[in-house]
Parts: structure tokens; sequence; C-alpha cells
């Protein structure tokens, strides 16, 4: 990957422009991570970069950024800048191009993600993001109150990089956060999710957690069960925050929380409630509730049936046996069997089901 991004760097420091690689991709690099995108920042304008490359794509513009895809893989290239003028404590309403690497480089929120690899894979640290990264620290490039205050979604990405690298937010940067915090109260719902779900989907998410709750975020965030969370997946802690009224989920996410918290009221070792809800509803579940999840799994794989195509009785079977038209009866009694037959009442046998059916008949 990065030797891909060498090649696409030669290409433009080949017509005379500056050319780096710069932020996450090096951040991760260094910390022998593992990078899905990478950023360019350059000297040249989008227009000089879709001369350059003609299947370029402009994506944004205004903000001087250019999308090129080589062998699957997504590169940023965007142009020097600086930016003024912040509204709503997130979006610069002035921006505007320079040739200036250092100067682009003190636009950015953290050192650490000010680091840059150029065109001979040489590290360029011009603002100790290398000191800071060796110190597993979050600061903020220049003054935090000011940073904080240009775009409040820079308080929930400080959160996500301390919890997913597990590093520790700068004295001044907290701060900051604590002084500006009502400002996430701008920031979109969407915007919010998107960084509170991969501080959730963190391996190390009870940091993030415990950052938040510190930090007094919880109220600004309408997020006030934090105190409850005690699981790290992030489906089970939005179930446990309540938050379906007021931020955005997919239909999949929300039918699984519904089901999480209707489930909690529940036996999670009961064999009905593991085949009606599945597995990963219940574990969850019972690691809310401290249940070991061994025992869940183990009772789930003895089940003797796990969906209603694996009963050997058909619908068409119930029919004459009732000798009447199909209605709602055939999932009453769909549910009786499911039910007799996790709880070892009955055999999943065709003559025996039929005998049951017979039976419950009269």
């Amino acid at each position: 990957m990065l030797n891909n991004a060498i090649e696409i760097l030669k290409e433009i420091t080949s017509k005379g422009y500056q050319a780096y690689i710069v932020g996450g991709f090096v951040r991760d690099y260094l910390l022998n991570f593992e990078s899905k995108d990478i950023d360019i920042s350059t000297d040249a304008s989008p227009r000089q970069i879709k001369e350059l490359f003609e299947d370029a794509i402009i994506s944004n513009q205004e903000y001087g950024s250019v999308t090129l895809y080589r062998n699957s893989l997504r590169y940023e290239i965007t142009t020097f800048r600086i930016e003024k003028n912040y509204i709503n404590h997130r979006t610069p309403t002035q921006i505007e191009y320079i040739k200036d690497l250092i100067s682009d480089l003190k636009r950015r929120d953290f050192t650490i993600n000010t680091l840059c690899i150029d065109e001979n894979k040489n590290v360029i640290d011009k603002l100790n993001g290398k000191e800071d990264l060796n110190n597993k620290i979050i600061r903020c490039v220049g003054d935090a109150q000011e940073k904080i205050s240009e775009d409040s979604l820079r308080i929930l990405r400080a959160i996500r990089f301390a919890t997913i690298l597990d590093f520790k937010l700068d004295d001044e940067l907290k701060k900051a956060i604590i002084n500006n915090k009502e400002s996430l109260k701008l920031l979109s719902y969407n915007r919010k999710k998107e960084e509170l779900d991969k501080i959730f989907a963190s391996s190390n998410s009870n940091k993030g957690v415990q950052l938040l709750i510190e930090l007094g975020l919880d109220k600004e965030l309408e997020i006030n069960n934090l105190n409850k969370v005690n699981i790290n997946n992030p489906i089970g802690i939005w179930a446990i925050l309540d938050v379906c009224d007021i931020y955005p989920f997919t239909r999949l996410e929300k039918d699984q929380i519904e089901n999480i918290q209707k489930v909690l009221k529940y036996d999670n070792k009961d064999p009905y409630i593991l085949y009606k809800y599945g597995l990963y509803v219940n574990t969850i579940c019972a690691t809310i509730k401290s249940i070991d999840t061994h025992i869940i799994n183990e009772i789930y794989e003895n089940m003797p049936i796990h969906s209603r195509k694996e009963i050997n009785i058909e619908p068409i079977d119930i029919i004459r046996i009732f000798d009447k038209k199909p209605g709602k009866y055939i999932k009453d009694i769909y549910t009786k069997i499911e039910k007799n037959i996790l709880h070892n009442r009955l055999n999943n046998k065709k003559c025996d089901i039929i005998k049951y059916i017979e039976n419950i008949k009269e």
C-alpha cells in the first residue's frame, strides 16, 4: 500500500509540485497498524491534479479535495490550505490555497496527525508529532481552546483516538473539551453517531466510555445511561443507552437493539428464548447480565432445533389433521411444537409430532 502511494507522490513531484502522505496513514504506519485509505497533501491545485490523473474525481472543489483510485485503493489528494472563520463550531467559511507544508499542517487537529512521508519514504515531523506518538499523548496542534472551539467534532475525534490507540489526552485538551462541550449540541446526530460507533466498536471501548463520563459529555450527547455500560459491543452499548428515538440507526440496528432490550427481561438460558431471538442477541444480553456466555453457547449448540425449517412437519400436514383452511392456527401450532421440542418434551420425529397435534386437536 505504501509503495503504491509513493508512486503517486513521484508522479506529482515529477511535475514540480510538492506531495506528501500525511495524517492517519503515517500515524498508523509508525504504530504498525493497518490503514485502509491514504491522504496525500500537495501544493498542486485540484485542477492541476486532475490534469495529472485523468481518472481523478474532484470530490469537493471548495475543499480542495480530489479522489483517486489505484489497485482498488482510495487516495484522497488535498491541496495545501489554511482555513478561516469557522461557523457553528464546525465549518470554515474561507479556504485559501497555499504553498507551504508547515502552514497546512498547523491547521490540523492533533500533532499525531501531522506526520508526513515523502517520495523517498522519509518521515517528516515538523510539529513534534513523533514525540507525542511515542509518549502516547493526544495533543492539539497549537492552542487547544482555539482548535476545539473551531470544530466540535474534534472533541469526539480526540476521544476516539485515545480509545483506539489507548493514548492519554493532554491536560490542555481536556480543559478545552470541558470548556467547549456545549458545542456538541450543534453537531449533527449522524456525525456524533459515526464517531461514537467507532469508539463503541473498539476493543478498548471501556476507556472511551469512561472518558465521555469523566469529561461530562453525556448530557450534551443525550446518552445519560453511560454509567450503566458494562459491555464491549457497539449494539449492546446502544441498547443500554436507549436512544433509538434520538440517534439515526439502520433498520437492522434498530431491530437488534429492540430485541436486546426485550430479551434482557427473559431467561437467556431458556432454549426457546435462544431459539426465538438467536445466539447473538442472547450472548449480548448474557454479557450485560454477567452470565457466562460459554454456558449460553453450550445450550445453543445442544438444542435439538435452531430454526423452524428443521422441524419434521409441514404446514400441509397440520392442515390435513385439522381439516380446515390455512389460518393463524398453523403458526400457533408451530410455536407449541417448537417449545415442546426445545424443552425435550417432544421428539423431532414426524410420527411423534403428528400424534402430539392430534392430541391437542381434541
